[in-house]
């Protein structure tokens, strides 16, 4: 919950400096269909298809300035309310870098009539409650049911306009910790000073983009409640505001309402504009940075034009052929051919006023560096020197466009239809700006993309090396303004007392209105030929279609002795074919449309599928030939099993991997099918599997006897059936039967313990406790305990993440979690906390689930409400895509439910009293026989932990 995020998605559907739409009149655009149901990918129906997208929206401006921007869309009774205001880190003084982001946490902390923000939305059914800070902006979102509209205006006002008067020292206090240790948590990750690093050598000091969004420890320490009261009065009126409204509401609806709410706040200045221009360097530049990571990773960088300049859609396409895409130009050369590196990847990191033009190479452990590097800049050299091909071009835009429009699916949240208005109204004074850069996406020439290559990535470079070894420098003093050391230190302003006074009347809240019955796509089942049985969940909202096929494996068939075997296998299913390279794979991909991927979760191997339905028989064929022709060629065996290793290594170094490789085993046993490190495996045995071993793997879990197929989108079960059978319905099973997995084998004693791991250097301990239940299964009637547990560690405001986070401040979070796999089910808590309150988090962690488990703290009535009527009223937002309705189905077939399971789920809810949650917590979430493993820095936390009484074990790190 509030993210602290710096960068905008890829394409850059926002452009250029926002200029109010002053008194406006009240703009239609033309009606229109969303989105054409049937067009070929290829260059004609690519510019086709965009042509047919559309997002129809009216804007009205109130006299105070606020712009609303009201988009309909009927399919589901919800609303998506996102708020953008025109302020970002790049707005920021220097001396107080961060502030943008500590201020947008702050917003969530009440305002004079709305105590916390999100207990009464969350109680009302919302969703994506949250908010961001970029260098550009800070957003707010939540969607929320139409019947809570009203409420969820009334509280955006009131943050708007009635803020001042509930703000604190102790607020204030409280999320600076909080985001202290959001900055931390970044920090202690495996290449966690890198983004610092390259703002430092692209930008000079006192450029708004050099410092960090986070900003730095010292800054954030100097931020008063001085600051935080002229920073909201300077930067937080409606006149910098856009509101916008998507789903179901329409503008006449919409105005009375926003008028009534927001009408009475007044106008204030605008936001200063900011000039910040693209950084040419007079001279490449050379940094090598040394941190804890398992191998080498170095960056190219270059600074590039904001989202406004002609040739942003250009290198957005050109990045992804240099190596964004599967069979990207780094890819080809540097992973598949010369195997000089296990992954690379290029990008166009694209903000209003500039962009990042990176591309990046982990280079392969006993590769010489030297080498890497030099093929490294020989690619990128070529491609700027040469430019893309039409083909190159053509698989670029095919799969961006894609992409975007399963973004149509979302009314509001992150990157829904609510923020590509917003965003393209703030940027480029147009809410259909979206519309302009798919045009150019689809109408872009080779010649375009090389041009633009050529002015930006041919200036000097920036080149910069992560290498392994003692990390020797502190991310607690990176993020800055830049001339620290050379200058005076902030200083707080001294913590004169301020008088806290109201500035409006009361107002009080809305209350919700009733959410109708759910409505849950009809579920329709068919079986193929061999046996292999179908299930639809027809959706016709965009020309899409997601397709899984799931088989009862998953990396719990692997045992201690073979572990990374299966999700080995998996990986390999799209490296080649016994008809098509891995290359012809990826470039058949992007030419479709499509996007397959494999997967393996504890239980379950799947092959996904998300594909434009026009382009869905030949995207199956392709798919089918992936599931049942792998080739496990040699060459690509080995090349996967070192970027595999890789992958290991990288786990290894972060501390949230390590706790997660290191709790299993232990409360499992390595005898149990759950007793695993993960999808991953051990280094022993990735080393030692072979073409023949995977072969083997595939023929006795890969088989039609084993698969069910999911499927959610635009098309009929016939149509459906009919290119399924095509594709898969001659495929018959091997000899024997189907194998079974062992889930009944015996558990170890569970005992309270704490097995610590030494990290050096790390600024926060990840801590990760858990226990087997005594749960076996699919098991209906849970439901208490999910609530239960939802009011213990499941949700921002659950007990334990309100207790660490919101009111001592030490971690960015703390949640817990029940699983349901098909054995044994595990209960969880987990999170990651500054060093120094290793062991009180502990106690705080064990206290709070002992409470809730013996009674001394029951479920009070405001926990009561919120999980129960917040889950009748949240419901219908979480079907809103084809991909949410996939895994509600799987999940239903894989726990037994019925098709009407989430359509009755509303009455289940209603039938549990808060007796019932008592219950569950005190039989299944208590604090006995919890193993907590922890991993810190010994030479900070081991004096912690002694005064625990508990018994202690410490483990070297294995592989």
């Amino acid at each position: 919950m509030k993210l602290h995020l710096v960068a905008t998605s890829a394409i850059a559907l926002v452009v250029s400096a926002c200029t109010s739409m002053g008194d406006a009149p009240l703009v239609t655009t033309a009606p229109a269909t969303e989105i054409a149901t049937e067009e070929a990918a290829d260059a004609t129906g690519l510019s086709a298809l965009v042509d047919k997208v559309d997002i129809p929206y009216e804007s009205f401006t109130l006299d105070n300035g606020l712009t609303v921007i009201v988009h309909t869309d009927r399919k589901a009774p919800i609303v998506g309310v996102t708020t953008y205001y025109r302020v970002g880190s790049k707005h920021e003084p220097r001396g107080r870098t961060g502030f943008a982001h500590l201020f947008e946490h702050l917003m969530f902390g009440g305002s004079e009539n709305v105590e916390n923000f999100d207990i009464p939305l969350e109680a009302a059914g919302s969703t994506s409650t949250n908010g961001s800070t970029n260098f550009d902006r800070t957003n707010y979102v939540e969607t929320v049911p139409t019947g809570a509209l009203d409420l969820a205006l009334m509280m955006e006002s009131d943050r708007m306009g009635y803020l001042l008067g509930a703000i604190s020292q102790e607020k204030l206090d409280k999320q600076r910790g909080v985001v202290q240790n959001e900055k931390r948590q970044g920090d202690n990750q495996p290449y966690g000073l890198t983004f610092y690093t390259l703002l430092e050598g692209l930008f000079p000091v006192g450029h708004p983009y050099r410092h960090s969004t986070i900003g730095s420890m010292a800054d954030l320490d100097a931020a008063s409640l001085t600051d935080v009261r002229n920073w909201f009065i300077k930067n937080y009126a409606p006149n910098n505001v856009v509101l916008s409204l998507t789903g179901d509401i329409d503008a006449a609806t919409a105005r009375p309402m926003v008028e009534r709410w927001f009408g009475d706040i007044p106008g204030g200045p605008e936001v200063e504009e900011v000039k910040a221009d693209p950084v040419t360097l007079a001279s490449d530049k050379t940094r090598e940075l040394i941190d804890q990571v398992p191998q080498t990773r170095v960056y190219r960088a270059w600074t590039g034009p904001g989202l406004n300049h002609p040739d942003a859609v250009p290198l957005d396409i050109g990045m992804s052929v240099l190596g964004g895409l599967a069979s990207s130009r780094l890819d080809n050369v540097l992973v598949r051919d010369e195997q000089l590196a296990t992954s690379v990847s290029a990008y166009n990191w694209q903000s209003e006023d500039v962009a990042i033009l990176i591309a990046q190479m982990d280079i392969k452990p006993g590769v010489d560096r030297a080498a890497a590097e030099k093929r490294l800049d020989e690619v990128i050299a070529q491609m700027v020197a040469e430019g893309p091909t039409e083909a190159e071009v053509a698989r670029a835009s095919t799969s961006l466009v894609s992409s975007q429009i399963d973004g149509l699916e979302r009314v509001g949240g992150f990157g829904g239809k609510g923020s590509t208005l917003a965003e393209g109204l703030l940027y480029s004074d147009d809410p259909a700006f979206y519309k302009q850069a798919l045009t150019q996406v689809a109408a872009l020439s080779p010649a375009q993309v090389s041009a633009a290559m050529e002015r930006w990535l041919s200036r000097p470079v920036y080149k910069l090396a992560i290498v392994p070894g003692e990390r020797v420098e502190s991310g607690a003093d990176m993020g800055g303004w830049g001339d620290e050391g050379t200058v005076p230190a902030p200083q707080p302003d001294a913590k004169e007392p301020i008088e806290i006074t109201r500035t409006g009347p009361p107002r009080d809240l809305p209350e919700p209105e009733d959410v109708g019955p759910l409505t849950f796509p009809t579920v329709e089942r068919a079986t193929l030929s061999n046996g292999i049985s179908v299930t639809l969940a027809r959706r016709t909202a965009v020309p899409k279609l997601v397709v899984s096929m799931q088989f009862d494996a998953g990396y719990s068939a692997d045992g201690s002795e073979r572990a990374g075997t299966q999700s080995l296998m998996m990986d390999l299913l799209e490296e080649g074919t016994t008809s098509r390279s891995a290359v012809e794979i990826a470039e058949e991909q992007e030419r479709l449309g499509a996007s397959i991927g494999t997967g393996t979760s504890l239980d379950t191997s799947s092959v996904t599928m998300n594909t434009l339905t026009s382009n869905l028989a030949p995207s199956l064929a392709l798919m089918a030939d992936i599931v049942r022709n792998p080739a496990f060629a040699e060459g690509e065996v080995q090349r996967v099993r070192d970027q595999r290793l890789a992958e290991i290594a990288q786990q290894l170094s972060s501390p949230g991997g390590l706790a997660g490789r290191t709790l299993r085993p232990i409360i499992f046993g390595e005898d149990h099918p759950y007793g695993t490190v993960g999808s991953l495996g051990t280094v022993p045995v990735v080393e030692a599997i072979g073409p023949a071993a995977l072969r083997s793997e595939h023929q006795r879990w890969i088989r039609p006897d084993n698969a069910e197929i999911f499927a959610v989108g635009d098309i009929t079960m016939p149509a459906l059936r009919q290119q399924l059978e095509a594709a898969f319905g001659n495929w018959q099973a091997g000899a024997g039967a189907a194998p079974v997995k062992s889930l009944d084998t015996a558990l170890p004693d569970a005992t309270t313990r704490v097995v610590v791991i030494d990290r050096p250097n790390s600024p926060q301990s990840v801590i990760y406790a858990g226990r087997v239940l005594p749960l076996n299964g699919p098991t209906p009637g849970l439901e208490a305990l999910e609530l239960a547990n939802e009011v213990l560690g499941n949700g921002f405001l659950s007990r334990l993440n309100m207790i660490i986070r919101e009111e001592k401040g030490w971690s960015y979070g703390a949640r817990s979690s029940v699983d349901a796999p098909a054995g044994p089910r595990l209960f969880t808590i987990s999170t990651a906390v500054q060093s120094d309150r290793t062991a009180d988090s502990i106690r705080l962690i064990l206290d709070t689930a002992r409470e809730f488990a013996d009674g001394t703290r029951s479920v009070d009535e405001t926990e009561f409400t919120r999980v129960t009527d917040g889950n009748i009223r949240g419901l219908p937002n979480r079907f809103e895509t084809n991909s949410q309705v996939l895994r509600a189905i799987v999940e239903n077939d894989q726990l037994g439910r019925p098709d009407d399971y989430y359509t009755n789920l509303p009455a289940t809810y209603r039938a549990i009293d808060t007796a019932a949650i008592d219950a569950a917590a005190a039989r299944y979430l208590g604090p006995d026989n919890l193993t907590i493993v922890v991993v810190g820095d010994r030479s900070e936390i081991d004096a912690q932990l002694e005064t625990l009484d508990l018994p202690i074990e410490v483990r070297e790190l294995s592989e």
